[in-house]
């Protein structure tokens, strides 16, 4: 594939997004201050954390503040999940005309037992009745505003769901759809299976956005070349590593990867983005939050268990610039830090359904909301 074709832009509605490539959502992680930061680094598109419907449109705090974004943020893009289309149609209402979203993701990916037992998240496409009507709920409300949505392959490797979601993500009008590339069973393990990307991407007209295992660049142009697909979505591969984002405006253009960062400009960076989430959230939270991103940055380093056990306990900006002042800043970035895996957990799982749940598959009844998910994934 040409340099200008792995670059071309991905259209949703009327943003288009170049290089077309998404940070995909993360609990926890991909708030305001994160997002800001992976786009100094680069451009895209950047989604929020994963927030509710039902508990959006009860007006709860917690999830009003994570609907929150930067004042500079432009598009405005958000991801969703519910199991209700009520409630999902006037959360898609509510954050088109009061928060100003200009972008709606629909997330049927989660793969957590607690959710799956109850016929959400990844498990929820097996029902499709019920997925095409919480997915018309939202394009219905979104008004020009575009509606994609996420999903897996399928719940394990003998029920797959992927092709029929994205038939009927087309039909209702969805302005794309991303596959994570492994199954609810597989969880995080092993490798994505890009061929069911692949094969999606060959099912439907609308754009396909791959997901999984993009670790360094140059892994997103094999995929845009192996699959076919319209756009890439990072999770785990940019943390600690934001600029990921940089190098892949670089080489989805033709050009070669920048030099990767010394230890020094790894610190800065840790520095800088610890002092936005201080400003955003205040610092004792702040400070607790980054701590994962601590062990994620000085991941492969010479010396980086001693240190992280350090960082662990700092608990304010300027211990963080102490802890950091005696490192060797000129230390180049380790050769292979980017294949040490970072976020979920490795294993697979047996997927816990609710009992009948495969019996009954046309059922379009909503779930109730013990089905509703409080962690983003997928």
């Amino acid at each position: 594939m040409s340099p200008e074709a792995t670059n071309a832009a991905l259209n949703l509605g009327d943003i288009s997004v170049s290089p077309p490539v998404v940070l995909a959502p993360m609990a926890g992680i991909t708030n305001y201050p994160f997002r800001a930061l992976c786009r100094r680094f680069g451009a895209g598109l950047f989604i929020s954390e994963m927030i509710t419907a039902r508990p959006l449109v009860e007006g709860r705090e917690k999830t009003i503040r994570l609907a929150t974004f930067g004042p500079d943020e432009s598009p405005r893009s958000l991801q969703l999940y519910g199991v209700d289309p009520h409630y999902v149609g006037l959360a898609v209402k509510r954050l088109v005309s009061e928060a100003g979203v200009d972008h709606i993701d629909l997330n049927f990916g989660c793969p957590v037992r607690k959710v799956t037992r109850k016929g959400g998240g990844a498990a929820l496409p097996a029902h499709p009745n019920l997925l095409r009507t919480i997915i018309r709920a939202a394009v219905d409300n979104a008004g020009p505003v575009p509606v994609t949505i996420k999903f897996r392959i399928g719940i394990n490797h003998d029920i797959t769901t992927f092709l029929e979601s994205g038939a009927i993500a087309e039909e209702e009008g969805c302005a794309a759809v991303t596959l994570h590339a492994r199954t609810a069973a597989q969880l995080y393990d092993g490798n994505a299976r890009w061929e069911a990307i692949a094969e999606l991407k060959r099912s439907v007209s609308i754009p396909v956005i791959g997901n999984g295992d993009i670790w360094v660049a140059e892994d997103a142009v094999r995929m845009l070349s192996e699959t076919g697909c319209d756009g890439v979505a990072i999770g785990r591969g940019c943390l600690g590593r934001p600029w990921l984002f940089r190098d892949l405006a670089e080489v989805l253009a033709g050009r070669p990867a920048p030099p990767q960062p010394t230890f020094g400009d790894v610190a800065d960076i840790m520095v800088e983005h610890a002092s936005m989430l201080v400003e955003w959230f205040g610092e004792r939270l702040a400070m607790r939050s980054f701590r994962k991103h601590s062990g994620w940055y000085t991941r492969g380093f010479p010396g980086g268990a001693a240190l992280r056990n350090r960082l662990m306990r700092v608990d304010s900006i300027e211990g963080l610039r102490t802890t950091l002042v005696d490192i060797d800043r000129d230390q180049p970035y380790p050769e292979q830090a980017h294949l040490i895996r970072r976020g979920k957990k490795g294993g697979t799982q047996k997927v816990v359904l609710p009992e009948g749940f495969l019996e009954n598959r046309m059922d379009p009844t909503p779930l109730d909301g013990s089905a509703e998910c409080d962690v983003s994934g997928g």
